[in-house]
């Protein structure tokens, strides 16, 4: 579904503004995709130039990542928290509504 999809990019692109050093398994633990759609969202960010990927040596042994929002990654973290902050009060309305049909039809209100 692409709401699903829009969803679990504005997570990403929300996990990655407070912390930028987080592994693809990392990221899909906290979002709750699997590791191998992480990882294609995180190149899908990258290629559309929302994210840029930076090596780092954490010791002199290992290798890690930092995935940062870009000027552009961080329009459309707006962008699509304005959208995804409209539908989900529109569905929040219409929630509110249904639960007050259904409490008047039992008569509990």
């Amino acid at each position: 579904c692409k709401e699903q999809q829009e969803d679990a990019k504005l997570r990403v692109l929300q996990i990655l503004s407070n912390n930028s050093q987080m592994t693809s398994r990392e990221i899909a633990q906290k979002v709750g995709i699997s590791n191998g759609s992480a990882y294609y969202l995180l190149i899908s960010l990258i290629d559309k130039g929302f994210i840029k990927l930076e090596n780092f040596k954490q010791s002199s042994q290992k290798r890690k990542y930092s995935y940062l929002l870009t000027p552009k990654g961080i329009r459309e973290k707006s962008l699509i928290t304005s959208k995804f902050l409209i539908r989900k009060k529109k569905e929040y309305e219409l929630l509110k509504k249904e639960i007050t049909e259904f409490e008047r039809d039992a008569g509990l209100n």
